[in-house]
Order: C-alpha cells, then structure tokens, then sequence
C-alpha cells in the first residue's frame, strides 16, 4: 500500500477524487502512441512511495525502484502533489496494471519525453487551431428544437468567455465557421503563453476529449465543471438519444469515459502549475 496517499488524501481534499478513472478508453491520440506498448501487465511492486531529488523534483519509487519514462528517462515531477497523484495511480492498480486507466501517468510520460519534439510555440499553436473549429462556436440551421437548445446551453458559455477575456469570438452555422478576429487569436495566444509546457500538454488533452477551447478554459477557469463541460461538449448527440433513444449501459459507459479522462486533464494542468495558492485551493476544494 502506498502509505505516504493515504496520509495525505485529507490534505489534498478532492484532489484525489477528483482523478478517478474508469477502464477502457480510448485514449488521447498522441499519448496512445505514445504509451507503454502493453495495454496490461500483472502487477510486479508492492509498494509504492515518492521521494524528492536533485533539484527539488519528486520521483515515484516501486518497491524502492525508480519509475522510469518509456524512453528510459529518470520518472520526475515538478512538485509533490502531482507526484501523490501519479503514485495514487500506481497504487491502486490491483493484480494487473492497465496502463489504459493512468491518464497522469501517461502525460507525464508525455511532458518529459515530448515525443512529438514540439516547443512552446507549437504547442500554443494547435490549440488555437481548435478555436477555428470549435465545438460551440457551430451551430445548426435545424431541426428548432436542436438550435434552440444550442443557443440556450452554449451561448452562456460563449458571452462569458468574450466578457472574460474581452474578445469576439461569435458563432456561425456555415460550415466555414465564424471568423475568428486575429486579435482574439492574439489575446487567446498571450494567454497560453503563461501556461508551462506540462500545463499545455494537459490543455491539449483537455480540448481533444472536448473538441471545444473555449469549453477546456472555461473548465479550467472553474467557470464550468467537468460534468457541465462535457455535457455541453456532446449537446447535440444528447440531444438525439432524448430522441431516439440509445443503449443506455453503453451511453453511460462513454460519459463516464470521457468525464474521467477530462477531470484527470484538468487536474494534470492545475497540478503541473502549481503555486501555494493553487495548492491551498485545492486542498480547501
């Protein structure tokens, strides 16, 4: 048992609830490739524990064995919540390890590694390139009830992120989109740019469950929860099963996915950018 999370779960409040995961996703297409090349393997460790190192980086220990990146690199992270966290995932895999269920896991592996060799800039870069096809910011023409439901449920959303950030953004059923003004992309670009390279790599995963910028900085602006934020993100097939009906296990086994897989980006950013008052909040939350 990892001692050290138990301990430490009531410090971090919801943190560690926050992370939970459930089985068999389909994971962000980056980090797929780049994940461990087995989707399980049984369980070799006992125990699991984190340590702090050279440069006051954390690293996660299985039975006093370093974890190591999949390029063979020394498994560190920045700061010791970020750390429980991923520990907390290795602990909690039982006789088998499903790699597929360790969403932290996997995009540390990706910020260390960067497998892709992107920079800062190009990483700002593909997530600007979402805002041009961004989810809310196309509507239908038809039928009304869907348009209706769309204009009530997104353009909240949509005001809001204009007000906060003070840009025009604007919405468009044409199938080119809205023209987005270059001096919306320009504030949106500013932005990011004070966002480190862990915390895009977590954007990143963000927008990709949620097809939507504005949805993923409206979450991480704790302007939307990650049950709200995903909701909006599947409007328009919610609002063909309320019609037509569906499955309902495998609904409810895809929302439950893609809740799991966006909480745990969210937390990997606030996480892979904490400060003392991120912390305090978090542990008060």
């Amino acid at each position: 048992m990892f001692k050290s999370v138990i301990r430490l779960q009531s410090r971090l409040g919801g943190v560690i609830t926050f992370c939970k995961v459930f089985p068999r996703h389909e994971l962000f297409r980056n980090a797929m490739k780049y994940s461990t090349a087995s989707a399980e393997r049984k369980r070799f460790y006992q125990d699991v524990s984190i340590s702090q190192g050279e440069g006051g980086l954390y690293e996660v220990n299985l039975d006093r064995k370093k974890l190591k990146t999949p390029s063979g690199k020394l498994f560190t992270v920045p700061n010791e919540a970020l750390a429980i966290a991923v520990a907390t995932e290795w602990d909690a895999q039982k006789d088998s390890i499903r790699f597929y269920t360790m969403h932290l896991t996997t995009l540390c592996n990706t910020a260390l590694d960067n497998p892709t060799q992107r920079s800062k800039e190009q990483m700002i870069s593909a997530a600007l390139k979402f805002l041009e096809t961004d989810t809310i910011c196309y509507r239908v023409d038809e039928p009304p009830g869907l348009v209706e439901l769309q204009r009530n449920e997104w353009d909240p959303v949509l005001h809001w992120i204009e007000s906060r950030y003070n840009v025009t953004i604007g919405s468009s059923s044409s199938i080119l989109g809205p023209e987005i003004p270059e001096g919306t992309k320009e504030t949106f670009r500013q932005h990011l740019g004070s966002f480190s390279l862990w915390s895009l790599t977590g954007l990143e995963f963000v927008i990709t469950q949620l097809k939507s910028l504005i949805l993923s900085l409206g979450m991480l602006d704790r302007h939307l929860s990650v049950e709200r934020a995903v909701l909006l993100s599947r409007l328009e097939e919610e609002y063909q099963i309320r019609h037509w009906g569906n499955v309902e296990w495998a609904h409810d086994y895809d929302m439950y996915e893609l809740r799991a897989r966006t909480a745990a980006g969210a937390l990997f950013v606030h996480l892979s950018s904490e400060s003392s008052t991120i912390k305090h909040k978090l542990m008060q939350d």
